[in-house]
């Protein structure tokens, strides 16, 4: 039996159009994606820069300033305090944090009983109402009332901390409670890295050997490399734009003692109508996350060389 060959397309001609083909198929499954992030994120950021050079209160024209808003900004007291407090923030919560979280993963890591319930209990905080724990949290907090006072107090200190009704240790509070909160969920990504890590490089560490000390440095901390870099990206990323916390805790105070970035922001755009004073801070915080991001990304790069 004779079969026939179609001859009529070429083969390339049909690779082509089968390529071309495939191409279209993808690209109708992530355009959706690309449509949305164009409309509510790309075009909001350009819109960004562009109010950042302007003076406007969101009603009107917006009237073009230059960098006039970039000026204002070095003479302004109240920015140098919410940069200086939101990198307070930062130089604690991160290191804080990751070492919570690598330390709950590590020891959930094992073979304990009830690891599952431990681990949902570790997350728990992450998705509980950030207005309910700052309810409790503020509870807890209370200088005359709040147990941790009342536990100082027991063992003989006099001079108590007064927690979120003090300027000085507001926002050592808030940092508590924003490790308290976060550890859970970093934990689950570190966890996720752990069991990854293949067993038989554990068992020739401990054939050699190896102490638990070398181990977790030898074995663990590299095979956790690239967990530990997208960690302590987002959470540096979390820290330096932290908001709601602060927001339902202490609102910025007592006086401006917890006055971060986003807050200094928030109340120049929407509480007092200074929109392009508030892009323009907005874009200074885009460039800090950008470069302390950039930093650890070729840190990490090296790293791995």
């Amino acid at each position: 039996m004779l079969t026939t060959v179609d001859t009529s397309r070429p083969p390339t001609r049909r690779r082509g159009a089968l390529k071309l083909h495939n191409t279209l198929q993808g690209w109708s499954f992530i355009l959706p994606n690309f449509i949305g992030f164009g409309i509510l994120t790309l075009v909001p950021v350009i819109m960004l820069f562009y109010y950042s050079l302007t003076e406007w209160n969101a009603f009107g024209k917006a009237t073009f300033v230059g960098l006039e808003n970039f000026s204002r900004l070095l003479g302004d007291s109240s920015f140098w305090t919410a940069l200086y407090n939101t990198g307070y923030y930062s130089v604690f919560h991160i290191p804080l944090t990751l070492a919570a979280a690598l330390g709950l993963a590590l020891l959930l890591n094992t073979g304990i009983k009830g690891r599952g319930f431990f681990r949902t209990a570790a997350f728990f905080p992450y998705i509980t109402s950030i207005v309910a724990i700052a309810v409790v949290w503020n509870q807890i907090f209370s200088p005359e009332y709040g147990p941790i006072n009342q536990a100082l107090r027991f063992f003989g200190i006099a001079d108590l901390p007064g927690w979120t009704a003090s300027a000085q240790w507001s926002m050592p509070a808030v940092i508590i409670v924003g490790v308290w909160r976060e550890m859970g969920y970093y934990m689950l990504l570190l966890l996720a890295g752990l069991q990854t890590i293949p067993a038989q490089l554990y068992e020739a560490a401990k054939v050699d050997g190896a102490s638990a000390w070398q181990r977790f440095r030898n074995v663990t901390i590299p095979g956790l490399r690239p967990t530990l870099f997208f960690v302590t990206v987002m959470l540096t990323i979390g820290s330096l734009k932290v908001f709601d916390l602060i927001l339902v805790m202490t609102n910025g105070g007592p006086g401006n003692s917890t006055l971060v970035l986003s807050q200094f922001i928030y109340r120049k755009g929407f509480e007092e109508n200074q929109f392009g004073y508030a892009s323009s801070s907005a874009v200074v915080l885009f460039f800090i996350c950008l470069s302390i991001t950039l930093l650890q990304y070729f840190w990490n790069r090296r790293q791995e060389k």
